[in-house]
């Protein structure tokens, strides 16, 4: 695991490189490493292959505008931030097109959990990602990889058990309780009230 670690920063590293020299090989490279990834997850977003397309074509677009001057420390974190915004502002964009009211279902399971609006004017948003990162550092591995796929990734519970070889009452009750506790966590920290 480790070498596998250790080839990724090399690979990340070089990539990156190929970027801050405007290289157009550094696209070429981010496809043939994460490409498959992202359309994924843009998929797993949009549920649309044609869409998910896009919008990774759009992710290669914005990390050629902004490396440099960002200096990515983890080339596919980044990578996946700039496809996840990608894709949630297709969804909103096809919503209004459509002119509907339509609620994500991942936004709807999180909503309890995350402080509303007003909350929010008193919080930065660096903050809530810092104790929302404290909350993820805190978990058992198992619970934060399904926390992970399931809100980070957009998986479906199915896809969820299937990879963590449980079934899906399973993953549906630890992920319940994962909310519960990062509601308490929040309450806690003067989040929610």
């Amino acid at each position: 695991m480790k070498d596998r670690t250790r080839k990724m920063e090399v690979c990340d590293q070089e990539i990156v490189d190929l970027y801050w020299q405007r290289n157009q090989e550094a696209v070429a490279a981010t496809e043939r490493v994460y490409g498959a990834r992202l359309r994924n997850l843009a998929k797993n977003i949009l549920h649309s292959q044609q869409d998910a397309e896009e919008c990774v074509n759009d992710t290669y677009l914005k990390a050629w505008q902004t490396i440099p001057p960002t200096k990515p420390q983890c080339l596919f974190a980044y990578l996946m931030k700039i496809c996840r915004f990608k894709a949630f502002d297709r969804l909103d964009w096809q919503n209004a097109q459509k002119r509907k009211g339509q609620v994500i279902q991942l936004t709807a399971e999180l909503t309890e959990c995350i402080p509303d609006a007003a909350i929010e004017k008193n919080l930065e948003g660096q903050e809530i990602g810092c104790l929302l990162d404290t909350f993820v550092r805190r978990l058992s591995e198992d619970k934060r990889r399904m926390f992970l796929r399931r809100y980070w990734l957009g998986q479906s519970i199915a896809e969820i058990a299937r990879e963590i070889g449980r079934g899906e009452s399973y993953v549906k009750t630890n992920l319940y309780r994962i909310r519960e506790s990062l509601r308490s966590y929040l309450e806690e920290e003067g989040v929610l009230i």
